[in-house]
């Protein structure tokens, strides 16, 4: 199990804190706790209550093999997110989000393939080949799409679920994911609509400590939902294997039950018969 959400760290992470009230979209109204100097201030109970919520919900996604796109092009969420979602073995979206991402995945596949493409001709020499020119506009080339999609190069098919921080800067990634039904999960602030995510997590999303405090638990959960995975293929592995050893000795029993019948068939006339 994750570790269990204490409401006094996420109050000391600065959780609580929402945007001006003039700021704010009366659709996050049941999560909101009071007001306070002009400020929204959300409650926790109910923050801790949805973290768990899309916790359990994204363990069963990593459990069943399917990855989580992290999306985060703020820039306090930028280096918390990529360690994270590193530390989790998952994708990630920190620089510009590329237009099509999802709902044109296959061009964007073609962008990560010459990726690979330059590095395998870097290794087979052919690389060495080119001009000077031409080496450095592959290399430009190699180094823009490194920065804007290297992260998600081991991404084959479209992920299971993404995580947004701050939805309203990231209404694009929402947009396509709600279009190809990817369940959107996401850090929603008291200034954002939480009925455009499938698992808004109600929380302070400009604060670097409140972003890391939340991302860490989900990625955790995630963690967790993937090791329960790799535990249970484990598992299945070895249960073939004693299957597998458990046929071999009962045709082991089979076979030498079956030469002691022989043995015992066989007469003092044959045995003399075989020799001769």
């Amino acid at each position: 199990m994750a570790k269990q959400i204490d409401v006094k760290e996420l109050l000391d992470s600065g959780v609580h804190f929402g945007h001006l009230t003039r700021r704010w979209n009366p659709n996050m109204a049941p999560y909101v706790y009071m007001e306070r100097n002009g400020i929204h201030i959300i409650n926790l109970y109910k923050t801790v209550a949805k973290m768990e919520e899309a916790g359990a919900a994204l363990s069963k996604i990593a459990a069943s093999g399917r990855k989580i796109l992290f999306v985060a092009t703020k820039k306090q969420a930028k280096e918390i997110v990529s360690q994270q979602a590193e530390r989790a073995n998952m994708p990630y979206i920190t620089e510009r989000w590329p237009g099509g991402m999802l709902t044109n995945f296959v061009t964007i596949r073609k962008s990560v393939k010459k990726m690979a493409a330059v590095d395998r001709m870097k290794k087979d020499g052919t690389f060495n080949s080119l001009s000077k020119k031409e080496r450095l506009q592959v290399d430009r080339m190699k180094a823009k799409l490194e920065k804007n999609l290297g992260s998600i190069s081991d991404m084959t098919r479209l992920p299971g679920a993404i995580f947004i921080v701050d939805t309203l800067r990231e209404h694009i990634a929402v947009k396509e994911a709600q279009k190809l039904n990817i369940p959107i999960f996401a850090m929603v602030d008291t200034n954002s609509d939480p009925r455009e995510v499938d698992f808004a997590i109600p929380s302070n999303d400009d604060a670097s400590k409140s972003i890391e405090k939340v991302v860490s638990y989900v990625v955790d959960t995630i963690i967790e939902g993937a090791t329960s995975r790799k535990e249970d293929i484990k598992a299945k592995e070895q249960e073939k294997e004693a299957k597998k050893a458990a046929k071999a000795e009962k045709e082991k029993e089979v076979t030498e039950a079956k030469q002691a019948d022989e043995a015992k068939t066989t007469t003092p006339e044959d045995k003399s018969a075989k020799t001769e």
